[in-house]
Order: structure tokens, then sequence, then C-alpha cells
């Protein structure tokens, strides 16, 4: 059973807002401007330079606006990033339509387009370890503490340190540590990151079906071409508003935003905090929180790996949309089955070469279905055999294999002579690493943010008692602090009663007062992954084959591999030595 500390209003808006509509929108633009270009402005030439001018753009605007938005909603908070977000895409949506030229104006709302579309894009990440924030189980002896913007009344011990017996301690004593997590939301936050992979692959869906359509069915009903594409993009821009105002009901008191504001924009790093509250963090400013996200993922294996997952997610998106047609579109003008496609409009395709486009459309098309299937398995996966990434791991072999089995063909054509039928198996495996990579990433980053890995939590408990969470007869339970202070000025109780926790107040090396700037670091190397692959990659396909791109995307899925190998060891390593403590102790 998931288990969400967000309250179902606000899981159902991450899921049916952010989560579905994140890519739906763009999906929509990316399959529509050309219309914007032809019958609204009236451009018949150079209509393919336009449509790359402007979406080269997009990815220029996105890798610098992903960790800005990222950072700033460590000050203002998930939500208003999010609301803002959908309102921007909106507005620019209505913007298109107003365009009477394509240089500025089209450029200008494809810019601003881009900056609400990272902004939602960026929140898919940052909202989530919000849904399953660590619960923290203090110590009865410990001060009154609000965690989770709820109170705990803790009582004081009555038995003295004489009388405590071996048994008396496990009974009256946490299982693990006198700081730890109530309940095991790591399998929760996996499993909620495999649902998010799977509402994304519907909201690419709810795009096909329904927002592409609309300029048909506006025609059919008597309007002129020109006016449909305006109708639909009001359409579409209305609904990106509803998905707005949804996210600002929706959304409200998530946990661990309690002292995100607006206030708290233009607060100065000397400025503190609110005491009251789960954050009680002292403020950074931006450029430190960009840089203590960027050594978040050279310290915290959970978070750097989640990190390298996102840039192999990325890039392999890309591979699948566009290398796919194009190792096929080349295949069947190579062998003179199809015509060259006329450079001013790019959806010549459909009509020079049926056959390729069919094709394509196909094989992305299984991809992108299995992928879709696999996304919530990959969530139960990440959740159920987290300790070594094993999910993560498969998912990058199935990438090397796919994309180096891609990469070898000769034909793509299963009905060529020199094609083969396992190239539907072949695109299989490429969705399935894609939306492994994905699911296990988002899952690497919530678990990291909230740290809530088991190998931490393994260290942690193991400092109190035995691994085994049993004390023989002959051992020493922990000392407790005197209860009589040492001078009339000391406190009451003294300051060890409590594990020290995260300055955010919500577990052990917490790291959700980082969370917006960790999101945006991985959404940022997920935009170079994509300029990498885009540009590399096409650069290799002209110059050493169709393949390479594959090979390209085979070798990172290979780091990607070594990197989990590498991290796997070093939390056995660690699993050694604290189980060396744990003898100690006895």
């Amino acid at each position: 059973m998931l288990g969400f500390t967000a309250t179902r209003t606000q899981v159902a808006t991450y899921l049916l807002g952010v989560a579905l509509f994140s890519i739906s929108f763009l999906v929509f633009l990316n399959s529509s401007i050309s219309f914007v270009i032809t019958q609204r402005i009236g451009q018949a030439h150079n209509v393919g330079d336009a449509v790359g001018t402007l979406g080269f753009a997009d990815e220029l605007v996105a890798l610098v606006a992903c960790p800005a938005w990222g950072l700033l909603s460590d000050r203002i908070g998930v939500r208003s990033v999010a609301v803002m977000g959908y309102s921007i895409v909106g507005v620019s949506l209505w913007v298109f339509v107003a365009a009477s030229n394509v240089y500025p104006q089209l450029l200008l709302a494809r810019l601003l387009f881009s900056l609400g579309a990272t902004a939602t894009a960026t929140m898919v990440t940052a909202i989530l370890p919000t849904m399953t924030v660590v619960q923290i189980v203090q110590d009865p002896r410990t001060p009154h503490r609000r965690v989770n913007g709820a109170s705990h009344a803790l009582a004081p011990s009555i038995s003295s340190e004489l009388t405590i017996t071996p048994a008396r301690f496990q009974s009256r004593s946490p299982p693990h540590d006198d700081t730890i997590v109530s309940k095991d939301t790591a399998a929760s936050t996996s499993q909620l990151a495999g649902l998010v992979g799977m509402f994304t692959g519907c909201g690419a869906l709810v795009a096909l079906l329904i927002f592409l359509p609309l300029p048909t069915r506006f025609v059919q009903r008597g309007a002129h071409p020109d006016e449909a594409v305006a109708d639909a993009f009001f359409v579409v821009g209305s609904i990106a508003i509803v998905v707005a105002l949804g996210c600002f009901f929706g959304l409200r008191h998530l946990p661990g935003e309690e002292d995100k504001s607006w206030k708290r924009l233009y607060d100065t790093p000397e400025h503190k905090s609110s005491d009251v509250g789960p954050s009680r963090q002292r403020i950074l400013s931006y450029p430190r929180l960009f840089l203590e996200s960027i050594r978040l993922g050279y310290q915290s294996p959970t978070i750097g790996l989640g990190y390298v997952g996102g840039f192999v997610a990325r890039a392999s998106s890309v591979a699948i949309s566009l290398f796919i047609p194009l190792f096929t579109n080349t295949y069947f003008l190579g062998t003179g089955q199809c015509r060259a496609t006329d450079p001013s409009d790019p959806a010549d395709i459909k009509n020079s070469c049926p056959q390729a486009y069919k094709l394509a459309a196909m094989l992305t098309g299984i991809s992108q279905l299995i992928a879709l299937l696999s996304a919530p398995i990959f969530g139960y996966l990440s959740g159920r055999y987290r300790k070594h990434n094993l999910p993560l791991m498969l998912a990058a072999a199935a990438g090397i294999a796919g994309y180096s089995a891609f990469g070898s063909l000769a034909s793509p054509d299963p009905k060529s002579k020199d094609g083969s039928g396992g190239i539907f198996a072949i695109v299989a495996l490429l969705g399935i690493s894609q939306i492994g990579a994905i699911v296990c990433s988002l899952a690497l980053l919530g678990r990291g943010i909230n740290a809530n890995d088991s190998t931490h939590h393994a260290s942690l408990s193991d400092e109190v008692v035995p691994r085994n969470g049993r004390l023989s007869a002959d051992a020493t339970p922990p000392r407790s602090p005197a209860l009589t202070p040492s001078s009339e000025d000391a406190p009451l109780l003294g300051t060890n009663y409590s594990r020290p926790v995260s300055s955010s107040g919500l577990g052990p090396a917490s790291h959700t007062h980082l969370k917006g700037a960790i999101a945006g670091t991985y959404s940022l190397l997920g935009g170079f992954g994509i300029l990498l692959l885009t540009k590399a990659g096409g650069a290799l396909f002209d110059s050493r084959g169709p393949g390479a791109p594959f090979y390209m995307m085979a070798g990172f899925n290979g780091v990607l591999l070594v990197v989990g190998v590498a991290v796997a060891a070093g939390d056995v390593y660690k699993g050694r030595r604290v189980e060396e403590r744990g003898r100690e102790m006895r």
C-alpha cells in the first residue's frame, strides 16, 4: 500500500495535473507549430528551417530556466512555480496565434512557452518528494517538536537508567533509533515514480488523441483552416489555465512547504527562516543553492546516480523520437523506394514516402507503448528491489542490448530481404530502457532528497543497537545523559537525548530544503543529454553511418550501468562496515 503523507487531493492534483499535462502541451505545440507558420502567418518557404530554429531556441532557454525554476521553488514553493508554469504555457499558446511573423513575434512566443514548460517539467521532479515526506519519530525524552506541521507532545521516561534491562529497552525504545522513519516511504516514492512515468506517457496520448485533432474538428464544423488552428490554440491554452487553477487549489499545504512564500524571494543569506515549522533552515543564496545541488551529486550516491539516470533518460527520448524515423527514412531513400522530401514541407514525408512514415510510426509507437505499460512495473520493482538499484541496472542493460542491436541493423524493415523480425523486440527494449531510466532516476532523487534509502538508515540504526535489532543479555544499553544539570544555567535535559536531524526537520540528512535545486539540476543534465545526442549524434549519423547515434546511446547506458555497479559496491562496503561496528558493540 502506498504510504503517502500528502492528502488524496494533493496526490490526485500531482498525478492528474502536473504529471499528466507536463508533456502534453509540448507535444501539441511541436506537432502544430508548422501549421501556425503556414496557415496563420502564411509563410510557404523555409518552414523546416523556422521550426528547427524555434526548437533550438527552446532548448537553449530550457538549459537556463530549469535550474532557475528549481532554485526559485526552494524560496517560494513548488506550488507557486507549478501555477506560474502552467499559466505561462496557457498565455504563450494564445500569443502564438496572435503572431504575424516568425521573427521576432513567433520566436518570442516560443521562448515564453519554453519558460513555462520548463517550470512544469521541473516541478514534476520537485513535487515528488513532498508526496512521501519522511516522518520522524523522536525519542520520548526529546523536547516538543513539530514535524510536517503536526505537533507531538512527548512524555519523559520515568524509568531510572539503573533499572533498564535489555527487554525493557527493546519494549520502550523505537525499533532502530531514537530518531527514525516511522514508516518506510522509499517503496512509496518508487511506486509513485512509476505512476508519474505512466501518467506522463498518458499525457502524450492526450495531446495526440484530443489536442491535435481539434483543428480538423473545427474545420468539419465550417471554420476556415487558419481560424481552426487559432481556435485549437485558444482551447488548449485555456486548458493550461484550468490546470494552473487546479494546481493552485489542489497543492495547498504540501508537507515540507510550510515556510515557503513570496516573502522569501529576496531574503538574503543572513536572514533566518521561521523557528516554527519543519525547515528552520538558514536561507541560502541562489548560487549557493545551485552549488549545493551539484555537490550532492558527488556526495550522495543516490542523488548522483539519479542525475546520471536522468541524463540517459532524456537522451533516450530523442534517440527514439528523432533517430528511429531518420534511420527509417534514410534506408528507404537509399534503396530508391522513396523520393527526397521537400525541405520546405517537413510533413511531405507522409506523401513522398508513406512506407517509411508508417514503419517509423509503428516502431516508435511500439516502443512508447511498451514504455507506458512498463512504467508502473518499474515503479514497483524500484521500491521492492532498491537495495542495489537492480531495476535501474536492468534498464541500463536493456539499453545496451537494444541500442547496440538497432545500430547494427542493415534494415529497419522486417519485410525486406536484409530485415529482421527481431526489430520489434529491439524497439521494445528501447522503450523498457527509456522508461526504466525515467522512473528509477525519479525514485532515486525522491529517496535521496528524503534520505530514506535503506543503506542510510541501516547505518543510523546500528549506532544505537546491533544490526539484528536485539541486545544480548550482557549488553549495555546506550547511556543516557545525566538528569542532574551540571550547573544552574544548564538545561534540565541534555542535548544528547535526540540524534541530530537535518535542518529541515524531516529526517537524518534530509535534503528537502534543496529539492527544487536538485530537480533543476536533474532537468539541466537531461537538457545536456538532449543537446549532446542531437548535435553529436546527428554529426555522427552523417559521417559514420545511421547506426552511430544508437551506438552512442548504448555507450550512455554503459556508463549508467558502470556507475550503478560502483554505487552498489559502495553500499556493500558500507554495509560490511556497519556489521563490523555492530559486532564490536556486542
